[in-house]
């Protein structure tokens, strides 16, 4: 609940008054400093000129410069460049016209010049000084309550002084900032807006033990996993509720503030470090081009979305077959980039005539093709629906890009492609290997991004822990055994984006996904970050591998060497066997056909012909559809 006064504002005619009171005071004071005191009857005809040029011309440069539209409560270093700008250029003003008035006699000989310069001294302090005075004044009167709490930041760097600054400017987040931990030794028993680095995170119990701390925040956007794990288990065993700031891929764009913080999340917890490089490159790809993404209304497909219009793309088309989640996005975007000229469009990958009337309509120079079915059990009991969704989509998608000559095409794929167990896994591997035959049969830049799980993605396991935790458990797990590689949302499409502008034609780009995570891991780390205790609170319970199901995942075949690229995060298949062109295409017809006959042997038939490793014709069979059968 937010409580607190507002700011009192002091009127900007105020202001004024004071200024004319201020400018009279250095005309004269200027005079007494630079004469003694029985010279002063002598030259005051000189002071009173004066005083009357230094009113007429400083008053309007001030307004001129704009001194009377601030908030002089919210005073910062812009607005002291701004006092010193404008004093210096009325000063100025004003000792040029005194001049040219000695020198047509208009001023009494003899009139020491050196007072102009004390004038403009003496003015800078005073309406400097004024002006600072109005802040301190309502920071003064920005009185705190005994409802305040402390609160401890977790890092010295800009973005926690920023979370100080705001704390201290208002009352009305409740919030006093009593010291930060920060592990740079230069740091240490130093200060940042007069609040103290006491220590190092690693001293962050004992801190909690000897201070009064109701609050502890972590701002450090690009704080590894670690660490934030070291903030979160030393402040649940001491029953202190942690805050964080978004990792550095979520703040891409956006802004460092205290509205961004938020409960630390399993995403948090599974941060690695930050390797931003070639940015600008991402942008030069992006700017001005004219980007259609498919499956707009899908968790990547958003967040892609999302990434590409902070890079100025003269359009953004965002196809989608759900109206709802494109409709959801289209708000989201068109309230952050009101300029951006964006596109929705309702359409079925599947329908090759409705995707060449959309190209030749709106002519997209980029393609992003996220949509596609990908929930494993679901696809299990529906091969037909994986085969006409992900391959012949993404064909219809190609054969249309291909003809329009589109200038990149970009395939978002799956570790799952990878020795496919699953027909969802062997139809991704399917257009992947119809992305690197368009590639090389028509030399153009279309290219492949494979990578695991993401966290936190619509269906994905993370809600439906959650979901779980919130009714009260328990939670199901398949196999005690099982992991999978994870990674962010907006992480993996940062990457998605850095792979993008690298790429040539004919690619297949990984990203570097980390150590597979142990889905029992993520399921004690959920319920803990709930303030629960797994089998305790919370039971989890073990429910079997599921149809197509592989304990681990590979993100590329065994025996394939990886290539590095610019970005320490991306690898490059060193090489790619395009030697299944012309089977390719006869076993993509003998799955449309098998498709429009029904005939579910037929398609498993093919996929595990065509596809290198795939092993899923005795997989399939009616799956359970519990929760556990949704991740």
């Amino acid at each position: 609940m937010l409580t607190g006064k507002s700011r009192p504002q002091i009127r900007n005619r105020f202001v004024l008054v004071g200024d004319l009171a201020l400018i009279l005071i250095s005309a004269l004071g200027s005079f007494a400093l630079r004469l003694d005191a029985s010279d002063l009857p002598y030259y005051f005809p000189a002071v009173a000129l004066m005083c009357a040029v230094a009113l007429l011309i400083k008053i309007p440069t001030f307004y001129l410069f704009g001194l009377y539209r601030r908030l002089w409560i919210y005073a910062s270093t812009n607005e002291l460049r701004l006092i010193i700008l404008a004093v210096t250029t009325a000063s100025v003003i004003t000792s040029g016209v005194m001049i040219l008035m000695l020198s047509l006699n208009l001023v009494q000989p003899g009139m020491p010049r050196s007072a102009l310069g004390i004038d403009w001294l003496l003015s800078l302090i005073l309406i400097g000084g004024s002006r600072f005075a109005l802040r301190m004044l309502s920071e003064q009167s920005n009185r705190r309550d005994g409802s305040d709490k402390h609160a401890l930041i977790i890092g010295a760097g800009d973005a926690g002084a920023l979370v100080v600054r705001e704390l201290q400017k208002s009352s009305q987040i409740n919030l006093i900032p009593i010291g930060f931990l920060d592990d740079d030794p230069a740091k240490q028993r130093h200060e940042i807006y007069g609040v103290p680095v006491i220590g190092k995170i690693t001293d962050l119990s004992n801190v909690l033990d000897n201070r009064q701390v109701d609050q502890v925040i972590i701002a450090i956007p690009t704080a590894p996993g670690q660490v934030v794990r070291l903030v979160t288990d030393v402040c649940r065993l001491k029953g202190i509720p942690s805050r964080t700031m978004p990792g550095i891929y979520e703040l891409i764009g956006g802004k460092v503030n205290v509205s961004r913080l938020r409960e630390v999340d399993i995403t948090d917890l599974l941060r690695r470090d930050p390797v931003r490089v070639n940015d600008e490159v991402i942008g030069q790809a992006l700017e001005k081009k004219r980007v259609l993404v498919t499956g707009a209304g899908g968790s990547i497909g958003r967040e892609l979305s999302r990434q590409i219009a902070r890079r100025g793309p003269g359009e953004l088309m965002l196809l989608g077959h759900g109206e709802n989640s494109i409709f959801e996005i289209l708000l989201e975007l068109t309230e952050d980039f009101p300029e951006l000229r964006l596109i929705p469009v309702i359409a079925d990958v599947r329908d090759r005539q409705r995707i060449t009337s959309i190209f030749t309509m709106h002519q997209p120079e980029l393609v992003f093709h996220a949509a596609a079915h990908k929930h494993v059990p679901l696809m299990e009991a529906n091969p037909a629906e994986a085969v006409t969704n992900n391959v012949m989509g993404t064909r219809n998608l190609l054969e249309v890009a291909a003809e329009f000559k589109v200038e990149r095409f970009v395939l978002i794929s799956t570790d799952k492609a990878v020795q496919p167990s699953s027909v969802y896994g062997a139809t991704k591997r399917l257009a992947e290997m119809l992305v690197l035959d368009a590639a090389h049969r028509a030399d153009l830049p279309f290219t492949v991004v494979r990578f695991g799980n993401v966290l936190g993605s619509r269906g994905s396991i993370i809600p439906l822990f959650k979901t779980q935790i919130a009714r009260g458990g328990p939670l199901t797990v398949t196999h005690p055994d099982m992991r999978r590689f994870f990674m962010t949302i907006p992480e993996a499409v940062y990457l998605v984006l850095q792979a993008a502008s690298m790429g040539k034609g004919g690619e297949t780009f990984v990203l570097n996904m980390g150590e597979p995570v142990r889905i029992l891991d993520l399921a004690e780390d959920l319920i803990r970050l709930s303030g629960l205790e797994p089998n305790r609170d919370i039971e989890i319970i073990f429910t079997g591998t599921r149809p197509g199901e592989k304990l681990t995942e590979e993100l590329w075949d065994a025996g394939t060497p990886l290539e590095r690229t610019a970005h320490p995060d991306i690898f490059r298949l060193a090489s790619t066997d395009t030697s299944f062109s012309t089977d390719l295409r006869g076993a993509v017809q003998m799955l449309q056909t098998a498709c429009d006959q029904g005939d579910t042997a037929a398609i498993l038939q093919v996929l595990t012909e065509t596809v290198p490793g795939a092993s899923i014709r005795e997989s399939v069979s009616q799956p359970v559809l519990d929760d556990s059968s949704l991740t």
